[in-house]
């Protein structure tokens, strides 16, 4: 019994790192419809930002997250204002078309200037400190981390949403950029902001994601799988939602391993499937 206990408290740390992956997704999403095929890529990105910064500088990862974060923030702005806000409208075909270019251009920029080695972020004593609670049961210090950082990701996502004046603009691009522009916002800038912001979160999910396992050029199409049916499962609307989501992937990835580890990724894969079928709208979304 204590091993199935085990295995679904570490599925649950798992879909911390998914709900991660997961919430930048659906934060540019619910502000302005976009759908980024190159988020796993940019998470991936943001790893190799870190991996430059861990090397040059002698930082650990986690504190490297102080520079990591402002460049891709930065990178998330300028890829909006110059790139992205140019393809938004009522047709949902050219930004991800858009998306899908850069994508291509991220892995292969990164194959060509890193090679298609795995890397690693080295982080000491933190991967293999854990915190035991019984014989059968413990949880390792940096899925707990993950966890509790996807917690306070999203709680702080749901304060500046309802409770500051960005926030408030957020929410008014996303219900009609044309009324919200006649008062007086600048939606080019506020997409800027909103994708900034996104990309921030990407830099923590990238870094975590390159302490925790090997990274190489082609991993983000994967992340970016996990990521979208994590936001599927939870459902668009709720950024709670896109938590459960991760953490009923990662539970459910979890106990199929155990079952036979072949079936690890085929089990959340068929999990996502039956929510977007019997659920389209996410387990705590809400029907438009």
């Amino acid at each position: 019994m204590e091993q199935w206990i085990n295995t679904i408290v570490q599925g649950v740390m798992a879909g911390g790192l998914y709900a991660m992956f997961a919430v930048g997704l659906a934060l540019i999403f619910g502000v302005m419809k976009l759908v980024n095929i190159a988020h796993g890529d940019l998470i991936v990105l943001s790893a190799y930002v870190a991996l430059i910064v861990t090397q040059t500088l002698g930082l650990n990862p986690l504190v490297s997250l102080i520079l990591v974060i402002p460049v891709m923030a930065l990178i998330g702005y300028i890829l909006q204002r110059g790139i992205f806000n140019r393809t938004l409208g009522g047709d949902l075909m050219p930004p991800l078309l858009v998306s899908f270019g850069l994508s291509v251009i991220i892995q292969n920029g990164l194959l060509y200037f890193f090679s298609a080695d795995n890397r690693r972020l080295q982080a000491g004593a933190l991967e293999v400190a854990s915190v035991r609670f019984s014989d059968a049961v413990s949880v390792g210090v940096l899925p707990l981390l993950q966890l509790v950082l996807a917690v306070v990701v999203i709680g702080g996502l749901q304060f500046l949403l309802y409770r500051t004046s960005i926030g408030r603009g957020f929410r008014a691009v996303s219900d009609d950029p044309r009324i919200a522009q006649l008062m007086g916002l600048n939606n080019k800038h506020v997409f800027g902001l909103a994708m900034a912001l996104s990309l921030s979160i990407v830099a923590l999910a990238g870094v975590l994601l390159a302490i925790r396992a090997n990274f190489d050029p082609a991993t983000g199409p994967t992340r970016l799988i996990f990521g979208f049916e994590a936001v599927i499962i939870g459902g668009l609307s709720s950024f709670w939602g896109t938590l459960a989501g991760g953490i009923i992937l990662g539970v459910v990835q979890a106990l199929a391993a155990t079952i036979d580890p072949g079936l690890q990724i085929l089990a959340g894969h068929i999990a996502f499937l039956l929510v977007l079928a019997f659920r389209p709208a996410g387990l705590f979304g809400r029907t438009a």
